[in-house]
C-alpha cells in the first residue's frame, strides 16, 4: 500500500515538476502549458504508451492534466471503433463529460462563495 502511494506521488509529482520547470524556464503562458500537457497525454495514449504508466502509477498518471488528454484520446479511439469516423468528433467529449460537468459545477459554486479580486503588482 505504501509503495503504491509512493508511485502515485512520484509520477504525479514528476508531471507537476515538468510543468513548473516550463513555467520557470520558458516564456510559455500557463494556458499554453496546459494545452501542451493535454496534447502530450493524447499523443502518448494514441501510441498505446499511457496504459503502462497508469498501471504503474494509478492516480498519479490519471489525475494530472495529461490524464485528461489521455481520456479524450481513449474516448475518441473507442468511439471510432464503434461508430466510424464520426467517433473522432463525439468520443472524446462523451468520455470526459463527467469531469467537464463537475468542473463547471464546482467552478460555479466557488464563484458564488468567493469574490475575485484584481491582482496587484
Amino acid at each position: 500500500m505504501l509503495l503504491m502511494y509512493l508511485k502515485v506521488f512520484l509520477v504525479g509529482g514528476l508531471i507537476c515538476f515538468l510543468g513548473q520547470l516550463l513555467i520557470i524556464k520558458t516564456n510559455l503562458t500557463s494556458a499554453r502549458i496546459l494545452v501542451l500537457f493535454v496534447c502530450i497525454g493524447a499523443v502518448v495514449e494514441a501510441f498505446g504508451l499511457y496504459e503502462p504508466i497508469v498501471n504503474f502509477a494509478g492516480a498519479g498518471a490519471t489525475v494530472p492534466i495529461t490524464g485528461f488528454g489521455r481520456s479524450l484520446a481513449k474516448g475518441a479511439i473507442e468511439a471510432v471503433k464503434e461508430k466510424g469516423i464520426l467517433g473522432v468528433l463525439t468520443g472524446g467529449i462523451t468520455a470526459t463529460s463527467g469531469g467537464i460537468t463537475a468542473a463547471v459545477i464546482f467552478a460555479y459554486i466557488f464563484a458564488l462563495i468567493f469574490s475575485s479580486k484584481t491582482k496587484k503588482y
